[in-house]
């Protein structure tokens, strides 16, 4: 059985773990690993950690604040996260929903829960269905936002 990582933070304003295992279950069976840490710079090392102890692959939600220092932060967890995929040859799926990214509270939880559930079908289709990502290639797939679409010559 397959096992999907899952670090979320507590400065998170919106239970995104939560909504992506939803979804998983839905489409697979797999073993879920769940751990929580306090920021957003916590992430990279908790992935690394469970990607060495035995899940397939993991995937993190944060949700960064909109100052400049909240973005400024994110980056650096980005380039943790790609570290951890680099030190241990697996995926890391990053979700994060900035919350400058919606006009209200409903709004952002909205957004942060349909990111979510679209990053869990990428990884569910990382997992079982690698063909799928290839036909969606060129096709401007957005989550949880509307898709851009393909560009045409």
């Amino acid at each position: 059985m397959k096992r999907v990582g899952i670090v979320d933070t507590t400065f998170a304003r919106y239970d995104m773990a939560r909504a992506a295992m939803d979804e998983l279950k839905q489409l697979c069976n797999v073993k879920f690993e769940r751990r929580t840490v306090p920021g957003i710079k916590d992430l990279p090392v908790e992935s690394k950690v469970l990607l060495e102890g035995g899940c397939d692959i993991v995937i993190v939600f944060g949700m960064p604040g909109a100052k400049p220092i909240d973005k400024q932060c994110a980056h650096e967890a980005s380039s943790g996260l790609i570290n951890a995929q680099l030190f241990t040859n697996k995926h890391v799926i990053e979700v994060f929903v900035f919350e400058d990214e919606a006009h209200n509270e409903k709004e952002l939880a909205d957004l942060a829960d349909r990111r979510a559930r679209e990053h869990a079908r990428n990884v569910y289709r990382l997992l079982f269905k690698p063909e799928e990502l290839t036909k969606l290639a060129g096709t401007g797939q957005r989550e949880g936002t509307p898709d851009a679409g393909p560009l045409r010559r």
